[in-house]
């Protein structure tokens, strides 16, 4: 089995985190695509994030019309704190002989070097893909001057141009703006109900 791997914190989870999941999912061959919430995100430290539970709620109801989309509860159910390289480790022991490929957005590949053991990170996995923006420039040579043996392992997954963040929706929350068509019909409905991101 070919799996992806598809770690944040989805607070709220939203149409672009679906776009690069599908496009990734078609576009590698993956048979399915592992959602891994991180309750305590370490590189997140002193940033307001939703309770768990309420992360959970939204990206279940995210998720519910797809059968490639499955949440993993895999940094759930251990102490933080939550780093990618230990994630792939234990998947690799809840999935043996399965190929594991971590998706990430290009800034994050970027930041890749800034990681927790990224060496050991990049050595357990099979691939890694990256939504690759039209007029990104990712200077592959410069991080595998940092991180040896990563460009063998990115196959880059074309995706449309959205300038989406969940930073930016709960802001636009916050202010009373617009957000409808930023995350799916479910999203939207409990982000209402349960009054999230108000100020």
């Amino acid at each position: 089995m070919r799996l992806g791997v598809f770690g944040g914190t989805f607070d709220p989870p939203h149409i672009g985190h679906l776009i690069l999941a599908a496009e990734s999912a078609e576009q590698l061959g993956l048979d399915r695509v592992l959602w891994v919430i991180t309750p305590d995100p370490p590189h997140k430290t002193g940033v307001p994030i939703s309770p768990l539970d309420v992360r959970l709620r939204l990206l279940t109801a995210a998720l519910d019309a797809d059968p490639r989309f499955e949440i993993s509860r895999v940094d759930i159910d251990r102490p933080g704190p939550q780093y990618a390289v230990d994630t792939i480790q234990i998947l690799r022991k809840e999935y043996p002989g399965s190929e594991l490929f971590y998706l990430l957005g290009g800034d994050s590949l970027h930041d890749l070097p800034k990681w927790h053991a990224p060496q050991r990170f990049i050595a357990s996995l099979d691939g890694i893909g990256v939504m690759h923006r039209p007029g990104d420039r990712v200077d592959l040579g410069g991080v595998e001057r940092f991180l040896p043996g990563l460009a063998v392992k990115i196959h880059f997954v074309e995706a449309p141009l959205l300038e989406i963040a969940s930073r930016d929706i709960r802001e636009r929350v916050r202010q009373g703006r617009h957000f409808r068509y930023f995350v799916p019909d479910a999203v939207y409905a409990l982000i209402q109900d349960l009054g999230l991101y108000q100020a």
